[in-house]
């Protein structure tokens, strides 16, 4: 991820209301160049929405933002596009071209310079330089979301908004997606992806942000984990503990504790490096039959679900 030089995307207080209906509301976030990051939230949360603004194809209601280094006004719109693209959801593909018909047509929409010189770059990038001449609607899903990827290279852009692109997908065409992604991101491509997959946005993204109308949460998912849910250890034995206050009670680096199942606790702690030994050497003294002592590992779902849970459900987008 870089890190230097003005973010890609920088947004202050955006909001976009339809009517008395808010699709998002005060919104601040930053997103640096080359970074990966995920925007999450349920459906009517208005991921969709804020995409659509920062893309100037819509107008936000209030607030700012800067797009590529440019200022998000009406007057800058048609320069801001000419910067970045979008691959929507559903790819918009011409089904009775072929690959290279469809890239050719949109090559010359978007008055892209050295028109051939791109799409081979694009169809190289996707791994579809063997299969320019097939007819898009013989394509599978996932080879019409390569095409649809690869035209929205066509630019070079800065920033790459992908929404949803694995949705519908098969485990193994949403691998091929995972991987461009991953070659765009060696590139250098700032790639802002809204996904409903939570094992993929902890696989990909360097940071992702939650979304249900307002902002939840941003940051590493490690550091999600972390802040919501704090350090635990998962303790297991073979037979529930007489007295576990007395056992866990002043051990080094220890919080607190709760029991978990029959003999089960979950133990928290300002540092499991230093504190798993302590309760381990408390554990034997106590004459517990130790199964296991591990760190407690809180998944990328886990704090979605948390903090949707918390919410009432979004406004539509």
């Amino acid at each position: 991820m870089a890190g230097l030089g003005a973010p890609a995307l920088s947004v202050r207080h955006l909001s976009k209301r339809f009517g008395d209906q808010i699709a998002f509301d005060d919104v601040c976030f930053e997103v640096e160049l080359g970074e990966v990051f995920g925007f999450l939230g349920p459906n009517g949360a208005g991921k969709t929405t804020t995409v659509r603004t920062l893309g100037t194809l819509l107008a936000p209601t209030s607030g700012s933002a800067t797009v590529a280094g440019l200022p998000l006004t009406p007057d800058n719109s048609a320069q801001i596009r000419r910067r970045i693209a979008i691959m929507p959801e559903s790819p918009g593909l011409y089904l009775r071209l072929s690959v290279l018909e469809n890239l050719r047509c949109f090559a010359d929409l978007y008055e892209i310079p050295d028109p051939a010189g791109r799409i081979e770059h694009a169809l190289r990038a996707v791994n579809l330089a063997g299969r320019a001449q097939d007819v898009c609607g013989a394509l599978s899903k996932g080879m019409r979301q390569r095409v649809a990827l690869a035209r929205a290279l066509l630019a070079d852009p800065q920033v790459l908004f992908l929404d949803e692109p694995t949705s519908g997908l098969d485990p193994v065409a949403a691998r091929e997606v995972h991987a461009l992604i991953d070659g765009l991101r060696r590139r250098g491509v700032t790639v802002f992806l809204t996904t409903h997959r939570l094992q993929e946005a902890e696989r990909q993204c360097d940071r992702v942000a939650i979304l249900n109308t307002t902002l939840r949460m941003i940051g590493r998912p490690g550091e999600l984990r972390e802040r919501l849910f704090g350090r635990t250890l998962t303790v297991r034995t073979a037979g529930s503990l007489d007295d576990p206050g007395r056992v866990f009670a002043g051990l080094p680096g220890v919080r607190g504790w709760r029991p978990e199942g029959t003999a089960g606790y979950v133990v928290e702690v300002s540092e499991p490096e230093m504190a798993a030994p302590a309760v381990t050497r408390a554990l034997v003294a106590a004459g517990a039959d130790v199964l296991s002592i591990s760190r407690t590992r809180h998944s990328l779902e886990d704090v979605y679900l948390e903090l949707i849970d918390q919410d009432e459900p979004g406004s539509p987008t």
